[in-house]
């Protein structure tokens, strides 16, 4: 089995507390960070919290992209599965200046590499601390 599965963890800290709790901005930008990478957007939902945060996923033919924010500690953590021959570090620039965060932690794992031995591997795990 070779699914050619990437599942990229994004943590984004220092961000616009302003930004983090605006559903519209969310749902905005991550709408727009899928498509820098040229995937399939088939549906998306988001939800504001009470009193502060949001939480959403944009549904693509390719799996997904979701976040959640804690305006209160400047912090969203988001989550990008993908098959196929897609870029998914494509996301990260866009996000990054859309939430205009100071610092970000990145890992890419791929995903489903074998039935018989180790499924998973980190290929790549990257921090931008100013």
């Amino acid at each position: 089995m070779h699914t050619a599965s990437q599942h990229l963890l994004l943590e984004f800290f220092d961000c616009h507390p302003d930004y983090l709790d605006n559903q519209d901005l969310i749902s905005q930008l991550l709408i727009n960070a899928a498509k820098s990478c040229g995937v399939t957007i088939v549906q998306s939902i988001f939800h504001r919290f009470s009193p502060q945060g949001v939480t959403g996923v944009v549904v693509i033919e390719e799996s997904h992209l979701s976040i959640h924010t804690w305006p209160e500690s400047g912090y969203a953590s988001v989550d990008f599965y993908t098959c196929g021959k897609i870029a998914p570090e494509k996301a990260l620039n866009v996000i990054q200046k859309g939430l205009k965060a100071k610092r970000f932690e990145m890992m890419k794992v791929l995903r489903g590499q074998s039935l018989t031995e180790q499924s998973m591997r980190i290929d790549k795990h990257r921090q931008n601390y100013q």
